[in-house]
């Protein structure tokens, strides 16, 4: 009987460990009879915990708190901060809500300049001005104003707003489009919220919006409901990152700086079982099973299944306990099978870094990330690809 070895990912206790033993045992189970699967639980035995109850974590998103304070009020800035997250997501985001709103083309009178045609020449004429207006933002500023003014969605907008809300939110379109691309270059300076509302503004009265605090400001109310609307996306997310962040996270960091007795348990858990032996792993317990297996021969295994795994690229950044790049595999490491989803930005490729001891096959699981990365254990195709390549 083939023993078909589950390590688990980061973060899975109990009661969720049966749980997803059983799903697994269920989903192999479909595909071929007669495969007994042995959980290593590693996280009961080895895993993070929070020994003082988690004085370092801090306080969830909406509550603000000095040294020895309980909970408080929201955070200051709280829905502003929200709204720009949301647009440094999409710059153009408040833009297509403006441009959403229009209503049909009314008569103007004669001789009058269209609202779009005006945006479109305060535009071209900030963007001749070259990145100055942008000063403590970083570059970009003519390049973002002229991508805005050939934007399809800015002529409906123009007919939906006032000048000076247009302005306003042209600005905040532009702002967000240079932080954004800031952002994404791995720019490791990013200016605070004041430097940003303060070129913010000088961008808008560049467009035709009153000086601050002779109108409504910044803080339209396009503005305000998207930062309502971003601000419980924002809570649900630093909660969700706040709870994820032990034990998941401190898993990882626990496995990469005390990791010999997660292997050696597993080892042990190994050496005690009749071949043929598959180990599968999934996210972290890849790690943990490529390093076992790396580490020493276990003639009994036959076959390494990861599925959402790092391992080869901690492997390739240097950072994988039990091999350092370029040294290859050594030969006793059994047949590799590595599963990974596209959208999956935790799973990673090892047939270019091994070549010719592992296959890469992409499994599709319809989710996007993060949920692609829980969902190899209800996606049908896992399984099979697992039993066929079982000994």
């Amino acid at each position: 009987m083939t023993a078909v070895v589950f390590v688990h990912g980061t973060g899975v206790r109990e009661p969720g460990l049966s749980a997803l033993v059983a799903r697994v045992t269920a989903g192999l189970a479909a595909q071929r009879d007669g495969l007994r699967v042995v959980p290593y639980a590693w996280g009961a035995a080895h895993g993070a915990t929070l020994a003082a109850g988690g004085a370092s974590l801090p306080p969830r998103s909406g509550t603000t708190r000095g040294l020895g304070e309980g909970p408080a009020g929201p955070a200051p800035g709280d829905g502003t901060a929200a709204a720009w997250a949301a647009l440094y997501a999409d710059p153009y985001a408040e833009l297509a809500l403006a441009a959403a709103g229009s209503g049909p083309a009314v008569e103007r009178p004669p001789r009058s300049v269209p609202p779009q045609q005006r945006i479109r020449a305060l535009l071209t004429a900030l963007a001749a001005r070259g990145d100055a207006p942008a000063a403590g933002l970083g570059p970009g500023l003519a390049r973002a104003a002229t991508d805005l003014a050939a934007h399809p969605l800015l002529g409906p907008a123009a007919d939906a707003l006032d000048p000076a809300d247009l302005a306003a939110l042209a600005a905040r379109c532009l702002t967000a489009r240079l932080i954004a691309d800031a952002l994404d270059a791995g720019s490791p300076l990013v200016p605070v919220g004041e430097t940003r509302d303060a070129v913010t503004g000088r961008i808008a009265e560049a467009l035709g919006a009153p000086p601050p605090g002779t109108e409504r400001g910044l803080r339209s109310a396009l503005l305000r409901t998207a930062g309502a609307v971003a601000a419980r996306a924002v809570e649900r997310r630093r909660r969700a990152l706040t709870e994820a962040a032990h034990p998941a996270a401190g898993d990882i960091l626990r496995y990469l700086s005390r990791g010999a007795a997660f292997r050696d348990g597993l080892r042990t858990l190994l050496a005690g079982l009749e071949p043929p032996v598959a180990v599968v792993g999934h996210s972290l317990g890849g790690i943990i099973a490529l390093d076992t297996l790396v580490s020493a021969p276990l003639p009994q295994v036959r076959l390494l299944v990861t599925a959402g795994s790092q391992g080869p690229f901690l492997y390739e950044s240097g950072s994988l306990p039990s091999l350092e790049h370029p040294t290859p595999l050594p030969p006793y490491v059994p047949a590799w099978l590595n599963l990974y989803d596209p959208r999956d930005l935790l799973g990673y490729l090892g047939a270019g870094l091994f070549p010719g001891r592992v296959t890469d096959v992409a499994v599709d699981s319809g989710q996007p990330f993060p949920a692609a990365h829980s969902a190899y254990w209800t996606n049908p195709a896992v399984y099979r690809h697992i039993v066929d390549h079982l000994p």
